[in-house]
C-alpha cells in the first residue's frame, strides 16, 4: 500500500519520537517540510537537556528557521505525533506556519482542540490550517506502550 505524502512524513515524525524514547523520554517526534523536503526534525529532549522548552516542536522551529534564513516559516508544514501543548501552539502560530499535521490528540494538555485550539484563534493575526489523525494508532501506541514500559520500571525499582 502505498503512503500518502502525509503518512510519509508523519512516518519521519515517528521515527523522531523512537529516538526520544531511547532517551527514555516522552516519545513526541516532530518534521518540518518545505517544498517537498524535510527541513528540520526535532524529538523530545527536555529531561536529557534539562530544559522546559526542549519539546520536539521548539526543536524542529528553530532548526527551520535556521535552515531558511528566517523566523517567518510560512512555506512550511510541520508533522507532529502527538497534538501540541499551549507553548509549542503559541510558537507554531508565531512562526506562522500555515499548516500542520497531527498524529495523535492530547487530552490532557493538547491546545490545536482537545482542551483549548489556540492555532486557530480568529482574532490572532495567523491561524492554523489542521490534518488531524494521520497514522493515530500508531502515534498514540507509541505513548501508551512507552507509559506502559515506564509503570512496569518504576514498579520494579520500588520493589
Amino acid at each position: 500500500m502505498q503512503l500518502t505524502e502525509d503518512e510519509a512524513y508523519m512516518k519521519e515524525a515517528i521515527r523522531q519520537a523512537k529516538k526520544a524514547w531511547k532517551l527514555q523520554e516522552v516519545p513526541i517526534g516532530c518534521v518540518i517540510v518545505k517544498d517537498g523536503k524535510i527541513l528540520a526534525r526535532g524529538y523530545n529532549r527536555r529531561n536529557t537537556d534539562k530544559n522546559t522548552l526542549a519539546h520536539a516542536e521548539l526543536l524542529a522551529i528553530r532548526r527551520a528557521s535556521r535552515a531558511v534564513g528566517d523566523w517567518r516559516l510560512e512555506e512550511c508544514t510541520m508533522y507532529i505525533t502527538l497534538e501540541p501543548c499551549q507553548m509549542c501552539a503559541g510558537a507554531i502560530v508565531q512562526a506562522r506556519i500555515p499548516r500542520v499535521v497531527i498524529g495523535s490528540r492530547n487530552p490532557k494538555a493538547g491546545c490545536a482542540g482537545s482542551i483549548l485550539n489556540l492555532l486557530q484563534v480568529p482574532a490572532f493575526n495567523h491561524q492554523v490550517e489542521l490534518t488531524e489523525h494521520i497514522l493515530e494508532e500508531e502515534c498514540s501506541a507509541l505513548l501508551k506502550n512507552f507509559f506502559k514500559e515506564l509503570r512496569e520500571r518504576r514498579k520494579m525499582e520500588s520493589e
